[in-house]
């Protein structure tokens, strides 16, 4: 090619280059970016932190690799009363009383839970309107404080939401009426129902007339916890949680906002902050808000591990790959799933291989703390000799040592160990020994080759613990005690069938 040629050339490259500059720039000037529908006449807040994420940049936690989890979107829905249908998705039946532009709410109902998973959005929060103490105060500076201070009661309108299709004009503009209530928001056994309360008090607004101080993008789960500094109850109340975000088709880990005025637990309170993208309290919002998407967690009264205490339903635990080849509608890996999770977010996983001939022995203690602002301080004793039998095993282990097994008694302290430390020590344990006692939860995160020697005194002969081993696929043992003192020897005369069965 000639110079004149390449001269030519190159002033057509930079020709077109300069043209298709222009066309971009005009472009964009003539097609802004969509804004958001109620940015445009508000300034957008992200709650979360002070250097907001765009809203199309998600600053979810994401969902972890867990070895256990099956599909939570399903073709076809579990049988009723199955044990999928009571751990897994068996929330076969949704209902939407409003459709619309900006706004929407649904709630998928499980006939075998009596209960329902409800999502909606654009939802906006007062909590100008709901009564109750502010939460999350350090327990010391509120002693004393009565449970109905720190549960929500709500005014007409604490929650709103733009009218839209489908929804049946009431004059006092409630979003759902009575039938719906009883139908699919059922008081149950429970003396105060928070979740339907919450949904009892939306009310419908015209189109446009949704006005918030602020609003939260992401999804959000909405939370209120009764006996919140109780590790059982905890635990049903973090499996409702996660259970209402896998349902829901979460494409990560929610934020979430609790509901109700409790103080600070430290130990469970930090395991929802592991669990979860963010924790708040709804007393924390300075004004009104809207959430994008908010998923109203049902209570933890209404979960299987809670019903299990009073409903009898056949349910075994499983491996998840045997599942996976086949499924069986009366075997769950559910509970291993949701054991993962809690490890995962401690950094937990994967789980390290047991060391050969190391027995690692777990006593799950208690031991007096202060729980909650009307509480003493002092555990109830469901163990009166609990030091002597714990003693007696570190003799026994000591002895029992050989060349093939190496026992090692942990001292489970639970009241005063950090989360991780706790679940740490659930999952490397071979064996776990303990009086009834709700550290016994902890059973969730244990291997599925883990056996449990539960010593119950006679005042707590409740099914708690074995079903969970059950339901986790557990050799469980029980020593029933005629009153609350164990004979040391009858302890380690267990202990060593155990031990003997595992080949040392």
């Amino acid at each position: 090619m000639n110079r004149r040629k390449r001269s030519l050339f190159v002033r057509t490259l930079l020709f077109l280059f300069a043209l298709n500059s222009i066309c971009i720039f005009y472009y964009f000037r003539l097609h802004p970016r969509p804004q958001h529908p109620l940015a445009e006449e508000q300034n957008l807040t992200q709650t979360q932190n002070q250097n907001p994420t765009p809203p199309s940049l998600s600053s979810l936690k994401p969902w972890p690799f867990l070895p256990s989890h099956l599909p939570w979107n399903i073709s076809s829905f579990p049988p009723l009363g199955s044990c999928e249908a009571y751990f897994g998705n068996g929330f076969s039946r949704s209902v939407s009383p409003l459709r619309g532009r900006n706004g929407f709410f649904r709630c998928h109902y499980s006939e075998t839970l009596e209960s329902s998973i409800c999502e909606g959005g654009t939802i906006r929060m007062d909590p100008g309107s709901i009564a109750m103490s502010r939460g999350g105060e350090d327990l010391e500076k509120v002693m004393g404080r009565s449970e109905e201070d720190e549960l929500p009661r709500y005014e007409s309108g604490a929650f709103q939401i733009e009218e839209g299709e489908g929804w049946e004009r009431r004059e006092d503009r409630r979003l759902v009426d009575q039938g719906f209530l009883d139908q699919y928001l059922k008081h149950g056994a429970v003396h105060m129902h928070t979740m339907r309360s919450l949904v009892e008090s939306i009310r419908v607004v015209p189109t446009g007339e949704l006005q918030c101080d602020q609003v939260v993008d992401e999804p959000t789960l909405l939370v209120t916890r009764f006996e919140y500094a109780n590790m059982f109850h905890t635990v049903t109340d973090w499996y409702s949680a996660y259970v209402s975000s896998r349902v829901t088709g979460l494409a990560g880990r929610p934020h979430l906002v609790f509901v109700d005025g409790h103080c600070k637990q430290a130990q469970l309170e930090e395991t929802w902050k592991s669990l979860f993208t963010s924790v708040r309290y709804a007393k924390d919002f300075v004004g009104t808000v809207c959430f994008r998407h908010a998923i109203l967690s049902p209570l933890g009264y209404e979960t299987a591990l809670f019903k299990g205490l009073t409903e009898s339903f056949s349910c075994q635990g499983s491996a998840a790959n045997i599942l996976r080849q086949k499924p069986d509608y009366q075997k769950t890996a559910r509970l291993s799933e949701f054991g993962e999770m809690l490890l995962s977010s401690f950094d937990l996983l994967p789980i390290p291989k047991r060391e050969p001939g190391m027995l690692n022995i777990l006593f799950v203690r208690r031991e007096d703390y202060l729980a909650h602002p009307r509480h003493s301080g002092k555990v109830e004793s469901r163990l009166s000799n609990e030091l002597e039998v714990f003693d007696s095993v570190q003799t026994w282990a000591k002895m029992k040592n050989n060349i093939k097994c190496k026992l090692n008694v942990v001292n489970g302290l639970f009241a005063h160990m950090h989360m991780k430390e706790q679940l740490q020590a659930i999952r490397d344990a071979s064996i776990v020994i303990g009086a009834h006692g709700a550290g016994l939860t902890h059973l969730v995160s244990a291997q599925t080759d883990t056996i449990v020697l539960e010593i119950i005194a006679s005042m707590y002969r409740r099914p708690h613990f074995q079903l969970i081993s059950g339901w986790k696929g557990l050799e469980y043992h029980a020593i029933n005690l005629p009153g609350s003192y164990a004979r040391p020897t009858e302890v380690t005369d267990e202990l060593n069938k155990i031990v003997t069965s595992l080949g040392c």
